[in-house]
């Protein structure tokens, strides 16, 4: 590839009053701009000329260094938001006076919206002021927005980085068509957005050939990718809408990588009740030297790093590449297609892609699995979610982040938090009308007549109570404490048993994982005061599920606000016979065990015996979005691990057992019948092994060993090897 790139951007543009017309266009040297066919006079800001350095950074303290990079950070962010290239339409109109301020858009032009209709209020008026406009440019040895190594090149637009490589309005709510052309050498596949129109090989070269790409579906320019290489084209068997590419090295691999694609590409079709909404689909797999990150979506496209790919040998990495190209064929509907109405709607649509991603999760790879994941999330969620950074949907904060909260370790803790909003509230109205409400949005972007395809916060909603049947006092209460607030429900429960009136008292304490004084220190990017913190309770009850002798039984009658300390008193509805109790032998120890035996094994069988308790567990649906200790004995928590087939609820059980200072003979016991055990779920028989690796130190060495008859061996090798197979 060469390391000089030639482009020419063509633009139908609405000129303003001002006369001036504002683009995106960074790190490019522009050679001319026409207007209408005609040369004109512009002015280009490069963004390194607005840099300016503003301390010394070798006579300042480390605080004073970080809020000073923070302050740079935040500036640079808001200086790439003005327009660097400015166009003069009017001869009179000087570069000074025509614009004081670049940001205001309202002076400096838009790029006409692909979604005017013809009945549009003084079309005539709007059709003399639109301009064609056409940018010669250039780049040199791009770093950012394009990359090319060797005979590869693609691009990745994370965080507005499209006007790095084309000039444009390089701002989410910006949508247009776009008909792409790209000239590439006869040897090279050009893959790019929409639909494939035709492939051209030009009489003046011949070793050069040409592809058309037509996106009659307005997007925004972020989603605008391009990949070019010697790719081979694997069209799917399936499905002829859909096509994937990759280098010839991984044909291979690429085969069995994609052979489920069509699985998932059917069941969104039938689940949304719509068909694919672009023309086309294609998967390009690049080296993973080249890739700067594992997925990059765009209309109708996605980039995807070499890394994913796997032969028939590979069984680890087949869950992991499935769920990433499932959600990035998601966010085609909810993301390119529906787009957020504002910045703060932006959460919605990535929680609704999550959201479909996690049904094909529970559909193809089980519902185990599905669990599994989302118990995980939801516990990573609880610990950070601890300050404004990881509230959702703040007036005016996502405009001040710029997109930033969406990237990083707290983006994706955001986006497993907007998934898990909308998970508690499928639970709430239940999975066929949260099924409906999404076939709904989806039909409603499909309709030709309506002005765009956008949604908020406030028409979800709406559709909430409409078709989900949820009251409008919940939804009203509801939102504000998950969605612009901050923190997840603590829940610190402990039990006891009356036997006299056979009932169960359970106490609880409510609290909050955000930092009560985050209300006087909102976190950096918040509008200060805007965000709620601390314990105000969340709508709705809890449930708490009670096993006993007899069976299992519900009771839905934990209620998340109200007194943050409460005592519920659950009724059993099994009762035990009269039972004999045992002597102590004569020199044995008080509850009837030898020397030998361990007295905390001893007590909780004789807790169970009289008690039809056999464990409980609190919110066993997940619910919540929630932190939950139960505080009961270590019996129950053995027969929740060995009776109990739901993989959460032996998640919780392994924790709670190896957290406790000394592991007795029967907790080590519990785990590697666990571990042993081919029926019980592979991901939970790993966390046995790593909670049994915990027992073998050297400061207690008769923990070390396994109970008598065990062929396993848990040496922190094998332990370690694991650990390396699934991470």
């Amino acid at each position: 590839m060469p390391d000089n790139l030639h482009w020419h951007t063509e633009l139908k543009v609405l000129v303003p009053k001002s006369g001036v017309i504002g683009l995106h266009a960074n790190s490019m040297n522009i050679d001319n701009v026409f207007l209408n066919g005609l040369p004109v006079r512009f002015k280009f800001y490069s963004q390194h000329q607005q840099f300016e350095i503003e301390k010394n950074w070798g006579s300042i303290t480390c605080i004073e260094a970080a809020e000073a990079a923070g302050s740079a950070y935040f500036s640079s962010l808001e200086r790439e938001m003005a327009p660097d290239l400015l166009i003069f339409c009017d001869k009179a109109t000087s570069a000074e006076s025509a614009v004081q301020d670049p940001a205001d858009t309202e002076k400096v032009g838009q790029i006409i919206p692909s979604e005017c209709k013809p009945d549009d209020v003084n079309k005539n008026a709007q059709q003399e002021n639109v301009k064609l406009v056409r940018i010669e440019y250039w780049l040199e040895k791009p770093e950012v927005g394009v990359h090319f190594m060797g005979s590869s090149l693609h691009t990745n637009n994370q965080l507005r980085r499209a006007h790095c490589w084309f000039p444009c309005v390089d701002f989410g709510l910006q949508r247009c068509c776009y008909d792409l052309e790209f000239t590439v050498d006869s040897k090279y596949v050009a893959v790019s957005n929409g639909t494939l129109l035709c492939q051209v090989i030009t009489k003046d070269d011949p070793s050069s050939k040409t592809y058309v790409y037509c996106v009659n579906i307005p997007v925004a320019a972020e989603f605008i990718t391009l990949a070019v290489g010697p790719f081979e084209v694997l069209p799917d068997p399936h499905n002829g809408v859909v096509s994937h590419m990759c280098m010839p090295s991984n044909l291979s691999k690429l085969q069995c990588t994609v052979s489920f694609f069509h699985t998932v590409f059917s069941y969104y079709e039938e689940y949304l009740a719509a068909t694919f909404p672009f023309g086309s689909y294609k998967q390009v797999f690049i080296d993973s030297e080249t890739a700067l990150s594992s997925t990059c979506v765009g209309a109708s496209m996605s980039i995807f790093s070499s890394q994913l790919l796997y032969d028939e040998r590979v069984i680890d990495q087949v869950i992991s590449t499935r769920i990433k190209l499932a959600n990035a064929l998601a966010q085609q509907w909810f993301g390119i297609y529906i787009t957020a109405e504002t910045a703060n709607d932006g959460w919605l649509l990535d929680g609704l892609a999550g959201f479909l991603t996690d049904c094909f999760i529970k559909r193809f790879l089980g519902n185990n699995e599905a669990r599994y994941r989302r118990y995980k999330a939801n516990e990573a969620v609880c610990k950070v979610d601890v300050d404004g950074a990881t509230a959702l949907s703040l007036s005016g904060a996502a405009a001040e982040l710029y997109g930033t909260q969406a990237i990083g370790v707290l983006g994706k803790i955001r986006s497993w938090k907007a998934v898990a909003i909308l998970q508690m509230l499928e639970k709430q109205m239940g999975p066929e009308s949260f099924r409906k409400i999404l076939q709904r949005i989806v039909h409603k972007a499909e309709d030709v007549i309506r002005a765009s395809r956008t949604l908020s916060t406030k028409e979800f909603r709406h559709l909430a109570n409409k078709i989900g049947n949820l009251e409008r006092p919940f939804l009203k209460e509801f939102f504000p404490r998950w969605v612009e607030s901050c923190g997840c429900p603590v829940l610190r429960m402990g039990l006891s048993y009356n036997k006299r009136r056979n009932m169960i008292e359970l106490a609880v304490l409510r609290g909050c994982t955000s930092n009560m004084s985050s209300k006087s220190a909102p976190a950096r990017g918040t509008v200060s005061g805007e965000f709620q913190a601390g314990d105000d309770g969340w709508p709705g009850m809890m449930s708490v599920r009670v096993y006993e002798l007899d069976g299992m039984y519900d009771h839905p009658s934990l209620p998340m606000a109200g007194d943050t300390c409460q005592l519920l008193e659950i009724q059993c509805h099994s009762k035990l016979a009269a039972r004999r109790i045992q002597r102590p032998k004569k020199g044995g120890k008080g509850d009837g065990s030898d020397d030998n035996g361990e007295v905390t094994a001893a007590l909780d069988t004789r807790m169970g015996l009289e008690s039809p308790l056999l464990w409980l567990r609190a919110d066993p649906e997940m619910e919540y979005l929630a932190q939950i200790q139960i505080h009961q004995p270590v019996q129950m928590w053995i027969s929740q691990l060995e009776k109990d087939k739901d993989v959460v609820a032996q998640l919780q059980a392994i924790a709670t057992l190896c957290s406790f200072p000394r592991l007795s003979f029967s907790i080590v016991n519990a785990l590697n019948s666990c571990l042993i055990d081919p029926k019980v779920f592979w991901r939970v028989r790993i966390e046995s092994a790593f909670a049994l690796a915990k027992t073998a130190t050297e400061a207690d060495p008769p923990k070390r060993s396994l109970p008598a008859g065990s062929t396993t061996n848990l040496d922190l090798e094998g332990v370690q090897t694991v650990k390396s197979m699934i991470s």
